[in-house]
């Protein structure tokens, strides 16, 4: 992935978002616009930048912009915490390492241990991309009962989140509404779309920072042949981490379930993080987590 084209893309996807009225501007009687959202001009002068300058920011062509340059772009773009950062990352990209062979992504053993203490709660690890580097039987039923994957030690057998979350039907099936209630069946409010939603935004903001990563770039192209719903929201440019998280689960083998995920980074381990699916104590949901406890397979634990 290309860190400058990044930048320009992503930059124009934000002012696409906001009309003139919005930022202040006058909109000269209503009369059609040629372009959605702020015109570069438009941005650049509420930036308090020349014209010329963004454009060149936008082109990718300003490696040193200022702190102050980029944060005044990001005022005006009301850029989140998030999307602020991904901002950085594309302006400033890393220097370019010597180009070496991958090594696989690791999980260290006191953080296979503290997997496996979680018990019936399902807990993994993910790795820098979404694969999933170890978890206990738990998270194997909860998320993948239905594969026989074996060992996430091994990287030839490691699922990925984002490629089972579009490219198996069953992911489908287990996102329910994410309020915990149902809203219907249209797709554009199901629990599965605000799932890869986040996903794909999470995987953005994550490309901001490993811009270069042969991995990620085969991850990304691979699901933008094979999904058009995934290359659409890859092409919105849309940046978010996942953080702590409330959906409805609806498991084929216990029914639905409402849980609450939390994301911890691993301080040591770059990039890595780990989640914990858990339910409210006393509610139906814990018990149907006991229930699907007693149903994981012992060899997904290996």
């Amino acid at each position: 992935m290309e860190t400058h084209a990044d930048l320009g893309e992503f930059l124009r996807s934000r002012r696409a978002l906001l009309r003139p009225e919005d930022a202040g501007l006058p909109t000269y009687g209503g009369r059609r616009r040629r372009v959605p959202g702020l015109r570069r001009e438009e941005l650049a002068q509420l930036a308090g930048v020349s014209a010329g300058y963004y454009t060149r920011l936008e082109q990718g062509q300003s490696p040193n912009a200022s702190d102050s340059v980029l944060d005044a772009v990001a005022r005006v773009l009301r850029l989140d915490d998030d999307e602020r950062a991904h901002l950085y990352s594309l302006a400033r990209p890393r220097p370019k390492a010597p180009r070496r062979e991958a090594e696989p992504e690791r999980v260290r053993p006191g953080v296979r241990i503290m997997i496996r203490s979680f018990g019936d709660v399902p807990a993994l690890v993910l790795g820098r991309f979404g694969d999933i580097l170890d978890w206990n039987p738990a998270a194997h039923a909860l998320l993948a009962g239905h594969l026989d994957i074996g060992s996430p030690d091994r990287p030839a057998d490691r699922p990925n989140i984002a490629r089972l979350l579009f490219l198996d039907p069953h992911m489908r099936e287990l996102y329910g509404d994410g309020n915990g209630e149902s809203n219907g069946d249209s797709d554009s409010d199901s629990g599965w779309t605000r799932k890869a939603r986040a996903t794909v935004a999470d995987l953005r903001l994550i490309a901001g920072r490993f811009p270069d990563d042969p991995g990620l770039t085969g991850l990304v192209g691979e699901l933008t042949v094979t999904s058009h719903e995934f290359a659409e929201l890859w092409a919105a440019h849309s940046v978010g981490d996942c953080g702590t998280d409330t959906r409805t689960y609806r498991h084929p083998t216990v029914g639905t379930m409402t849980l609450m995920v939390e994301f911890m980074t691993l301080p040591n381990d770059e990039g890595q993080r780990v989640a914990v699916y858990g339910a409210e104590p006393g509610s139906a949901s814990e018990a149907a987590l006991r229930l699907l406890a007693t149903t994981a397979a012992p060899s997904s634990a290996t």
